[in-house]
């Protein structure tokens, strides 16, 4: 191949990690900090990160702004490497604390009873560790700021 052709692929490939996970992400932290999306919003959240899942709430916190923020931060680009962190973190815990006990494919059919195992947290954390390794790109907030 060209060497062009790996260029392109240098700058393309956090780009296209960084908007799903930045969407994900947003997604999922809006629901639990302003209750969108079918979310249960900020006081139901706290409740059963702490009642169900043995979570403080000042970490519970730290979550929510790790998915929002980060969410933000890794599909604009901007803080791109600490905002990965922070969601690498969340599935971190979310893959001890919820769906190891389940295994590790997700349960497609939704059966009742039975959660899902950790398939898509661990792809959602490896695009999260990439992104703290590689950095936000050549498209990103961070190499206007930084000139990196």
């Amino acid at each position: 191949m060209a060497r062009g052709g790996f260029e392109l692929s240098d700058a393309v490939a956090p780009l296209v990690i960084r908007i799903p996970l930045g969407l994900i992400f947003l997604a999922h932290g809006s629901q639990k900090l302003f209750g969108l999306f079918g979310g249960s919003g900020l006081t139901a959240t706290f409740s059963v990160f702490e009642q169900k899942l043995g979570i403080p709430p000042i970490f519970t916190l730290l979550a929510i702004i790790a998915e929002f923020g980060g969410g933000l931060g890794v599909l604009t680009g901007f803080l791109t490497r600490v905002s990965a962190a922070g969601i690498s973190s969340v599935m971190a815990v979310a893959i001890y604390k919820v769906h190891w006990a389940h295994g590790f494919f997700m349960n497609a059919n939704c059966v009742s009873g039975r959660g899902h195992g950790i398939e898509f947290p661990l792809a959602l954390l490896g695009m999260a560790v990439y992104l703290m390794v590689a950095g936000g790109g050549k498209w990103c907030i961070d190499r206007l700021i930084f000139r990196a």
